[in-house]
C-alpha cells in the first residue's frame, strides 16, 4: 500500500512538473509573453496542451516503468530512463505540434525536454538524498568501515556506487588503486585513485584502510595472486569479486563480494573447450563413470549429464557417495536416464554382468586406491585395485566393444617412487597394450593434485587451520603441480573427445606450487597470521613421496594437440603377451608369496624406485 501511495504521489508530481515545464519553456522562448499580441494565440493553446502533454508524458514515464524502480538506490540506470523518457515524450509533442500545425513554437519541446529532465530527476534524487538525511547517512560516522578498492574500472564504479546504495553496510570507499597511470590523481565516483598496486601497502596505512576490495573480474588469476600478495602485507582484510565467469549474469554488486579463496589465487587462464566436440562423444551415448562418487569421478558426472547422454552409470563401492551424487543429478537433470551401481571393479564376474546389461559406449575409468602413505602401507591392496581392478574393467570394454575408454591417471605415474604411482603406470601400459589390438580406442589421462579433492593436502590444512594447528608441511622445498576439479574434468573430456586410441593425454598443469606456500596462504585467508596465530611445521617425507612430480617419463616427448592445455606423449608401445604374462606372475605371487610382490613390480615398471 505504501509503495501504491508513493508512486501515485510521484505521478501527481510529475503532471505538476511536466505542465511547469512548459509554460518555464514559454517564458524563456517568448519575451514579454502576456504583453505583445503576437503571441495571443500561443497563450490560447495553453490549456489544451496542458492536457495532451499530461496524457501524453505521464503515459510515456508509465511506459518506461519510471514508477516502478525504487527511487532510495536511485543510480545512473534510473538517471538514463529519466532522460530517454523525457526525450521521446517531447518529441512526441513536436511531431503533434508539427502535424496538427498548433500555433506554437517547436523549439519550446527542445527547452522542455532539458527542464523536464532537470525536475523529474531532482523529484528523485531528492528523494533518495532526504532519506539519506533523516537517517544521518550523509555524515561518514567513525563506525565505517573504510574501503580501498583495486581497480578503477567498470566493476569499480559500480561497486562504489552500490556502497553510496547501501549506507546500512557502513562501508565507505575512500581510495583506490590502479596501475593505468592514465587514471593517476583523478577520481571515479568521487573516489581519489591515489596510487599503483606498489603503493598498496603505504596508501591502506596512510589512509587507515579496513577492507581491501579487488574490483577486476577481468584480471588473469596471475595478476589476482601477485595483487593479493601485496595485500596481504598490510592488517586489512581482503575480499574480491569474482571474475566474469563467475558472474554468472554479469552484474556487480556488493552480495557478490566475496572473500578471497585459495583457487583464485592458484586459478589459471580460463580453458578453451570445444563442446560440439564433446557433444559428439556424449550425446546419446550410455556413458559409465567408475568412481562416479568420487571427487573425480563425481564431477565427471555433473558435466557429463549437461551434455544429454542416452544413459549414465555410477559405479562405485562406496555407497554414501554414489548417493550423494545420485540425489544431485536427479534434482538437476529430472530427465536424466541415471543408473547408480554399487559394485567393485575387483569382481570380474560382476563387472561381467553390469557390462552385459548396460552395454556402455563410453567408459571414463577414476576408480583407484590413490593416497600415497596409505598405499605404501597397504600395497597389495594399490595392486588389486589399481592394476587387476583396470585390467577387470578394460577387459570388459573390449568384449562388449565399447566405443572409447578414458582412463584417470597421475603424474606419480612417471618414475614413480612409491607403489601407488607404479601401480598406475602398470594401468597405463594395459591401455597402451588393448589399444593396439582391440577395436576400443583406449586412452589415458594424466595430470597432477586437483584442489579440494578427497585426501588431498588442501582439506587437510584447513582442518588443521581450524583446530588451531599446527599446519605440517613434509618438505620446505617440497613442490607440486594443482588444477581445480573442474578444470582436470574439463580437459578429460576435452582429451576424451579428441582420442584415437592409444596416447597418454598429459595436461598442461601450469606453474609449479611449493607447499609451504600454499599452507602460508590458507593461513592468512582464514584470518590468522602465518608462524604467529598458527605455526608451520617440517614433518619430513613421508614412505613414497619425493620433493617434485614429474608428468613425462624423459623417453616419451609430449606433441601439441589443438588445446593449448593438453599434450601428447609419445607411445612406449607394451607388447600385449610380454605385459600379460608379468601381469599373471604378479597375481601368482600376490596369492602365494606377497613378501615378494614389490621386487617383482621393479621388473614390470623398470624405472620403480622405492624411496628410502
Amino acid at each position: 500500500m505504501k509503495y501504491k501511495i508513493r508512486a501515485l504521489s510521484l505521478l501527481v508530481l510529475d503532471i505538476l512538473f511536466v505542465n511547469a515545464s512548459l509554460i518555464l519553456a514559454y517564458f524563456l522562448r517568448l519575451d514579454d509573453i502576456f504583453s505583445n499580441p503576437d503571441y495571443t494565440n500561443f497563450i490560447n493553446e495553453i490549456p489544451k496542451l496542458i492536457i495532451i502533454i499530461s496524457i501524453v508524458k505521464i503515459g510515456t514515464f508509465i511506459a518506461f516503468r519510471l514508477y516502478n524502480s525504487l527511487w532510495k538506490y536511485a543510480g545512473a540506470y534510473e538517471l538514463s530512463r529519466v532522460i530517454l523518457a523525457s526525450l521521446v515524450s517531447n518529441s512526441f509533442m513536436m511531431g503533434f505540434v508539427f502535424l496538427t500545425r498548433t500555433p506554437i513554437p517547436r523549439s519550446i519541446f527542445i527547452i522542455t525536454f532539458f527542464i523536464d529532465c532537470f525536475f523529474i530527476s531532482a523529484i528523485r534524487f531528492g528523494y533518495r538524498l532526504f532519506r539519506h538525511f533523516l537517517r544521518g547517512d550523509m555524515l561518514l560516522v567513525k563506525s565505517t568501515k573504510k574501503v580501498m578498492l583495486i581497480g578503477a574500472g567498470d566493476a569499480g564504479a559500480a561497486l562504489i556506487n552500490e556502497y553510496h546504495m547501501h549506507p546500512e553496510l557502513k562501508s565507505t570507499p575512500v581510495a583506490i588503486i590502479d596501475d593505468n597511470q592514465g587514471k593517476q590523481n583523478r577520481k571515479l565516483s568521487g573516489v581519489p585513485i591515489v596510487g599503483t598496486r606498489a603503493d598498496i601497502v603505504k596508501v591502506a596505512e596512510d589512509k587507515m584502510i579496513d577492507e581491501i576490495v579487488i574490483t577486476i573480474p577481468s584480471a588473469l588469476p596471475k595478476t589476482i595472486n601477485e595483487i593479493y600478495t601485496i595485500c596481504s602485507n598490510t592488517k586489512c582484510r581482503v575480499k574480491i569479486l569474482p571474475s566474469l565467469s563467475q558472474l554468472i549474469d554479469e552484474t556487480v554488486s556488493v552480495q557478490k563480494i566475496r572473500d578471497v579463496n585459495i583457487e583464485d589465487l592458484l586459478g589459471r587462464d580460463a580453458i578453451k573447450l570445444d563442446n560440439n566436440e564433446i557433444g559428439s562423444l556424449i550425446k546419446n551415448n550410455v556413458v559409465m563413470v567408475t568412481g562416479g562418487g568420487g571427487s573425480i569421478g563425481s564431477e565427471l558426472c555433473r558435466q557429463i549429464a549437461t551434455f544429454s547422454p542416452k544413459r549414465l552409470i555410477i559405479l562405485d563401492n562406496y555407497e554414501n557417495n554414489a548417493y550423494d551424487i545420485q540425489n544431485e543429478l536427479l534434482a538437476n537433470y529430472p530427465k536424466l536416464q541415471l543408473n547408480t551401481i554399487i559394485a567393485s571393479i575387483r569382481e570380474k564376474g560382476r563387472l561381467d554382468n553390469i557390462f552385459k546389461t548396460f552395454r556402455p559406449d563410453i567408459i571414463f575409468h577414476a576408480a583407484a586406491h590413490k593416497h600415497v602413505p596409505l598405499m605404501e602401507a597397504n600395497p597389495t591392496e594399490a595392486i588389486k585395485n589399481n592394476i587387476f581392478g583396470t585390467l577387470n574393467v578394460v577387459e570388459c570394454a573390449d568384449k562388449y566393444s565399447a566405443k572409447r575408454f578414458v582412463m584417470i591417471s597421475t603424474d606419480k605415474a612417471v618414475n614413480p617412487t612409491n607403489i601407488m604411482g607404479a601401480t598406475k603406470r602398470v594401468a597405463e601400459m594395459v591401455i597402451q597394450a588393448f589399444a593396439k589390438q582391440s577395436k576400443t580406442e583406449f586412452v589415458a589421462v594424466r595430470f597432477g593434485n586437483v584442489l579440494g579433492s578427497n585426501g588431498s593436502v588442501i582439506p587437510l590444512f584447513k582442518k588443521q587451520i581450524e583446530q588451531g594447528g599446527p599446519v605440517t608441511v613434509t618438505h620446505p622445498e617440497i613442490i607440486r603441480y594443482f588444477m581445480t576439479i573442474p578444470e582436470a574434468v574439463q580437459l578429460v573430456l576435452q582429451a576424451g573427445a579428441m582420442a584415437e586410441g592409444g596416447e597418454i593425454f598429459v595436461l598442461d598443469m601450469g606453474e609449479p606450487v611449493r607447499i609451504y606456500d600454499l599452507a602460508r596462504n590458507l593461513i592468512k585467508l582464514s584470518g590468522f597470521e602465518p608462524d604467529v596465530d598458527i605455526k608451520i611445521e617440517f614433518s619430513g617425507l613421508r614412505p613414497g613421496e619425493k620433493l617434485y612430480e614429474e608428468l613425462l617419463l624423459a623417453e616419451e616427448g609430449v606433441r601439441a594437440t589443438k588445446n593449448n592445455k593438453i599434450y601428447v606423449a609419445q607411445p612406449l608401445h607394451s607388447d600385449m603377451a610380454i605385459l600379460m604374462r608379468e601381469i599373471d606372475c604378479l597375481k601368482n605371487i600376490l596369492l602365494t608369496n606377497s613378501d615378494e610382490v614389490m621386487d617383482y613390480m621393479k621388473v614390470i615398471v623398470p624405472n620403480y624406485k622405492q624411496s628410502s
